[in-house]
């Protein structure tokens, strides 16, 4: 198996809304965008799935050393090697590379949150920065459509976070602001417990706003020269705006479910949007 077979396999299997939007990028933009998405699913997986945070830990730090293999020369894991003839051309670098890993290392410590701010840290680490990296590999020529790319980073994290209520508080995380839930009258117990309240739904309208207010940031700061350039992005974000209204008009029932859109309609909005933009 090639590494970019590797990487293909990697986000096929994912079922990541994400993998839509590359499908309609030119084949060389495909390899390098579907390339930096297997690495963010190796890191994450570690974060998700090894129980053990010593060995989580362990794991990271052999990432970041093959992050420096990558741009020494010399990488030995097929996601680092499908990723090598991109590295110049598209701008990707190590210190994002590296802050992507710092946000999984927040999953081994942080399954709380004091504030917005201390989330915000986290929602930029596991997604602003592969917004940044994202659009470098998409192409853009107004600085300011990494500000775009930003904002809509953390749009979908913060889209994640509200579907993944439920699954998240069965693995003991809970990402909703500690001061917030006080503000609705909920404590991090309720959350664990599974109490979908008014309480709950008021909390989560307020969460889906938030959310909503990073859209229209990141639309607003998206250069109309690089609009056809990051219609891959724009597949994403009209993916995962619809997602948060099917979540808002199920109520936020997402404590005991998972709220998904089926592969059909991903499709048909990614190619209405990439025909459309």
């Amino acid at each position: 198996m090639t590494p970019d077979e590797y990487c293909q396999q990697k986000a096929a299997r994912s079922g990541s809304s994400f993998y839509y939007s590359f499908l309609f990028l030119p084949p060389e933009r495909r390899r390098a965008i579907t390339a930096l998405y297997a690495f963010c699913r190796e890191v994450d997986d570690i974060a998700d799935e090894v129980h053990d945070a010593s060995v989580a830990r362990a794991k990271l730090a052999w990432w970041r050393t093959e992050v420096a293999n990558l741009f020494s020369g010399d990488p030995q894991h097929p996601v680092t090697r499908a990723l090598v003839p991109f590295v110049a051309g598209y701008g990707l670098d190590a210190a994002r590379l590296n802050e992507i890993i710092d946000g999984m290392e927040m999953d081994l410590t942080h399954h709380r949150y004091a504030d917005f701010e201390a989330l915000r840290l986290y929602c930029h680490r596991v997604a602003g920065v592969v917004g940044q990296l994202s659009a470098s590999i998409f192409g853009f020529t107004n600085p300011s459509t990494l500000e775009y790319a930003e904002a809509l980073g953390i749009a979908f994290q913060l889209t994640n976070i509200i579907r993944d209520v439920g699954e998240d508080a069965r693995r003991g995380r809970v990402y909703l602001p500690a001061d917030e839930l006080a503000r609705f009258g909920l404590g991090a117990e309720d959350i664990l417990a599974r109490r979908g309240d008014a309480r709950f739904a008021g909390l989560m309208a307020f969460q889906a706003e938030r959310a909503a207010s990073y859209y229209a940031v990141a639309f607003a700061r998206l250069a109309a020269e690089d609009r056809r350039s990051q219609r891959a992005g724009l597949i994403m974000a009209a993916i995962y705006r619809a997602l948060l209204d099917e979540i808002r008009r199920d109520g936020f029932a997402v404590l005991d479910r998972r709220v998904a859109l089926t592969p059909l309609r991903k499709l048909w909005i990614a190619w209405k949007t990439w025909v459309t933009t």
